[in-house]
């Protein structure tokens, strides 16, 4: 459950209780402030009417500057309300709002200093893992790593029709992959090889596993964040992280191992294209979408889109691997 806070002029208010009360929600508190002729309100509102009275309000407030909603948190609720056993509307799976899980997943397309710092070090603290052979370090760098977030954004901006988060999701990506990929090339270009490292070795050969891994921790990393559990994303982050590969990929181009770099793009490849395909999915099906008719069918446009080109990518990366392993021979 949490609290929303609608701030809203007078005038709007009964229709604001209305909503409330239509949603079997409870008004905590009313507030009026005479000076700027408003009404604060507050309501106690649980996870599976949230999303619906959020759509309601944003209705209601369309193209009107004085409204304003607040989601806040709540850590308990005394006396423990009873949770009604019915069963919810299909439209409504996800017990995180879309604006809330956009606010969460947002945050991880910034383009800042801290997120570039946070790829230089994660790339320097594994390749020193992977070329030494030091599990620990390697697990340490998947988990510091900030690659995995840009592609969940990727997948939420096309479930949403949102160009714009997209774009700065894609940016945000390449670029720190870019930088992974220089600063790793450095290093397999001034650090002695080490082709004995179990570690490194690992991340140059990819098969059918690789793909089934990596398809089911893209969809349990959507799944945390749509049901409030991120604490799962970092079991996530170290199952399918896309940093060690692509470490791996610098060295041994910086080491002129060519036909070892190309295992290690692959691996890359299908890493991203999967994450990206699980996450477009679980997100459809827990049903993440616009709020208005005319958002829902650009939605579905890019949803199209981006299911044909992810899923057109993993074909073609699955008939590379069965080649490399000799399926066609």
């Amino acid at each position: 459950m949490k609290i929303i806070e609608i701030v809203t002029p007078i005038e709007n208010f009964f229709a604001v209780e209305s909503i409330i009360t239509r949603h079997q929600s409870e008004i905590l508190w009313v507030n009026i402030d005479e000076d700027k002729k408003k009404k604060r309100v507050r309501a106690l509102v649980s996870d599976d009417q949230r999303q619906s009275v959020l759509d309601a309000l944003q209705g209601l407030f369309r193209g009107d500057d004085h409204s304003k909603i607040l989601v806040m948190a709540v850590e308990a609720s005394l006396p423990r309300k009873e949770v009604a056993s019915k069963i919810k509307d299909s439209s409504d799976k996800s017990s995180t709002t879309r604006e809330e899980l956009y606010n969460e997943i947002e945050k991880n397309t910034r383009l800042d200093s801290t997120y570039l710092l946070l790829v230089f070090l994660s790339t320097v603290v594994v390749s020193i893992g992977l070329l030494e052979n030091n599990v620990a370090v390697v697990i340490g760098a998947m988990v510091i790593a900030p690659l995995l977030g840009p592609n969940i954004a990727l997948a939420l901006g096309a479930a949403l029709g949102d160009m714009p988060l997209m774009w700065k999701a894609f940016k945000t990506m390449v670029t720190g992959i870019g930088l992974a990929l220089f600063l790793s090339i450095c290093v397999g270009f001034y650090h002695p090889m080490n082709l004995d490292s179990p570690e490194l070795m690992a991340r140059t050969d990819v098969g059918l596993d690789s793909i089934a891994l990596a398809l089911a921790s893209g969809a349990a990393a959507v799944l945390s964040l749509t049901t409030g559990l991120s604490s799962v994303l970092v079991g996530v982050m170290v199952a399918v992280a896309l940093l060690p590969p692509t470490a791996t990929l610098g060295i041994m181009l910086g080491a002129g191992h060519v036909q070892l770099a190309i295992g290690a793009a692959i691996l890359l490849a299908v890493n991203i294209v999967c994450v990206n395909l699980a996450a477009k999915m679980v997100f459809l099906l827990r049903g993440i979408k616009p709020r208005s008719w005319l958002e829902k069918q650009k939605a579905t446009q890019s949803m199209t889109t981006y299911l044909v080109i992810w899923m057109f990518s993993l074909t073609i990366l699955l008939v590379v691997i069965l080649f490399r392993h000799g399926y066609f021979l």
